[in-house]
């Protein structure tokens, strides 16, 4: 069903919808001509309104989610995940002023200025402009893009490519206009230069300097998304986002499996029909890391499909790993520990940005409330506002935390320790994740190291899941839900386990 967006002074589509369905069913007996009017009319309000059906799957909810907080994003995704849609959605939302209800991404409550760019002005006329407006050189087709047709102001040719816009005018619902401009790369940088823009839209990846000179032409505040397939490998564009730390950068990994709108059948010939060494790039969505990669094994090997929380066996040993996040998104990993043949099961995996340590703790108690959780080093820092260990702050809201932060027996807290436990036991059949956690898998993707180093950028359910590596010996067999257990210190031969958590007696 169609969702309203906020009112502009005329009949949102979900009202324009009931009042034709009112009229069909008002009529009892409707003659041929009748019923073929209102289906016809049904069908040309959904394609002149497509942004109000767009729903978008989870990552790209998390792109959209993320232009809000960061100036760049990038949806570095495989070939037919939908890309392009997201990116034409949100263009059509910044133009238009109108935003669905779920939208928690950037907002513009003014006209805004924007540029969309791609490749070459033949690709931008038949991707973007096509998505964005309507077949292009179809007359009857203006306005079956996501841009409303009532909102299509007017529009002028580019020079050279038939049927080609190089500008938009959008009627935006604060009453002004918005301009939409189309650019190309191979026109260079120089043809980036002059406005000043609100938004930026690259669709595939540009070349160093055109990049840099579009983001140049931002204003405060303003916003770049970019949506690619990472076809140039590991190039100055992409290292920027997975090397250069940047409050401002941030990059959604999706792959061919994350394609809802295709069968599995169609998801297993895709794949085999790319060629062996595009296969990566065209269908997981990531860059050739080479020898770069953290974890040397293929992601298949630790798949396995999800266990459902109610039937994990009593007898494995639960712990979250958490990391706590100070100046990035917190990450929450819970896993169960079959001690019985040393196998470690991941169960569920989370990643939150923006929100505070008490969301935090209401999303894990849901899931696991009386499970340990296992926190890194940093949790000793004292919140500036309260003056109190970040680690207690989690403690006060509920959490099962350890006595002290992740380590080995040893009292070591090396996250090249941790990486190396993780690459053995994958090899010998002893650490599984479920399938469906999409983020864990996308971190796992693009987890590299430069000059040897691992990365510390987009790693953060990979450090949580190294913190449960480390504290795996705090695991405990406790049910699973959000009962929230009593909490009760048990002394330990040697000191090794300080604390357990478990049911009073």
């Amino acid at each position: 069903m169609a969702e309203s967006f906020p009112a502009t002074g005329a009949p949102t589509i979900a009202e324009k919808n009931a009042e034709i369905v009112g009229r069909a069913t008002a009529i009892k007996k409707l003659t041929l001509d009748q019923t073929l009017a209102v289906l016809e009319e049904a069908v040309r309000t959904r394609a002149e309104s497509r942004m109000s059906f767009f729903r978008p799957y989870p990552k790209q909810a998390r792109f959209i989610e993320l232009t809000r907080i960061k100036r760049e994003v990038m949806l570095m995704a495989a070939n037919q995940y939908g890309k392009s849609d997201v990116g034409a959605f949100i263009a059509a939302c910044h133009l238009t002023g109108i935003y669905p209800k779920w939208w928690a991404g950037k907002k513009w409550t003014r006209p805004t200025r924007g540029w969309i760019a791609g490749e070459t002005s033949l690709v931008v006329r038949d991707v973007q402009q096509k998505k964005l407006c309507g077949e292009p050189g179809v007359v009857s087709a203006h306005g079956t893009g996501m841009i409303p047709k009532d909102c299509l102001v007017d529009y002028s040719l580019a020079r050279g490519i038939t049927d080609a816009f190089d500008t938009i005018q959008v009627k935006h619902v604060s009453g002004g206009i918005s301009i939409g401009r189309f650019k190309s790369y191979e026109q260079g940088r120089t043809k980036f230069q002059g406005e000043t823009l609100d938004w930026g839209w690259p669709d595939e990846e540009p070349d160093e300097d055109v990049y840099s000179e579009f983001l140049t032409r931002l204003s405060e505040g303003g916003s770049m998304f970019m949506t690619f397939t990472p076809m140039k490998g590991r190039s100055k564009v992409v290292l920027r986002f997975l090397e250069e730390a940047s409050q401002d950068r941030s990059v959604v990994n999706a792959t061919l499996d994350e394609a809802e709108h295709f069968s599995a059948e169609e998801k297993k010939r895709r794949l085999e029909g790319y060629l062996a060494h595009e296969r990566d790039a065209r269908a997981r969505g990531i860059p050739i890391l080479g020898s770069g990669a953290v974890y040397g094994f293929d992601e298949a090997l630790i798949r396995e499909d999800p266990i459902p929380l109610d039937r994990i066996p009593p007898q494995w040993a639960k712990l979250w790993g958490i990391d706590i996040g100070i100046d990035h998104p917190f990450a929450a990993v819970l896993m169960a520990h079959d001690r019985d043949v040393d196998c470690i099961h991941i169960l569920h995996a989370f990643r939150m940005v923006g929100a505070i340590p008490l969301m935090h703790s209401a999303a894990m108690k849901n899931v696991a409330a009386a499970v340990p959780v296992a926190w890194p080093h940093d949790g000793h820092v004292r919140d500036k506002g309260s003056g109190e260990a970040i680690a207690g702050i989690y403690r006060k809201n509920g959490l099962s935390m350890l006595a002290d932060h992740a380590t080995f027996p040893d009292g070591s807290y090396s996250r090249e320790a941790a990486v190396l436990e993780i690459d053995e036991r994958a090899k010998t059949g002893r650490f599984k994740v479920a399938s469906h956690l999409s983020d864990w898998f996308s971190e796992f993707r693009l987890y590299h190291r430069k000059d040897g180093v691992i990365v510390p950028i987009e790693d953060d359910i990979m450090s949580a899941t190294e913190k449960i590596i480390m504290a795996k010996r705090f695991a405990r067999q406790i049910p699973l839900g959000s009962k929230v257990l009593k909490r009760r210190a048990v002394s330990v031969a040697q000191g090794a386990d300080s604390e357990y958590f478990g049911l009073d007696a």
